[in-house]
């Protein structure tokens, strides 16, 4: 192979030199991204699920220990036409509230929709309910109801 000498020294004079990539070198990277993007991909959106439901249940949790301390004040759990915004703002009529019991407005849950509170519960002083991703009563995975009881 032949040697030029440039200002900054000798390079080589190679056919190539300077030219890039062919394409079927581009094409090979492109697969080897996509089979991994294939198999990281669905592990990392299973992973972001369990997130959410584990979200919620924490949130779920966090509201029930508002509720009882609510009781614990006022003897009663909020009723339903009151819900759980009784957590935030004085109920009418209620003397004994020494709220607010959440720091912040009532969350929804993980997937945008409203915690579902009944009192009295069918399970409970009180329910407590998320229906999960899918925002429907039963479901399995991502989709199942997450609740108090």
């Amino acid at each position: 192979m032949k040697r030029i000498r440039s200002r900054i020294g000798y390079t080589d004079c190679h056919p190539r030199a300077g030219r890039g990539f062919t394409l079927l070198e581009l094409l090979v990277v492109m697969v080897i991204i996509g089979l991994l993007a294939g198999y990281v991909g669905p592990r990392y959106f299973t992973q972001l699920g369990k997130a959410e439901v584990k979200a919620a249940r924490a949130q779920a949790d966090a509201l029930g220990k508002a509720l009882d301390q609510m009781r614990l004040d006022t003897g009663h759990y909020p009723s339903m036409e009151d819900g759980l915004e009784a957590l935030v703002t004085r109920p009418a009529n209620e003397p004994r509230w020494d709220g607010p019991y959440l720091s912040k407005s009532v969350p929804r849950d993980p997937w945008g929709n409203p915690y579902v509170f009944r009192s009295p519960g069918e399970h409970g002083e009180y329910d407590l309910i998320s229906f999960g991703k899918d925002g429907k009563p039963g479901g399995d995975g991502e989709a199942a109801d997450i609740t108090n009881w």
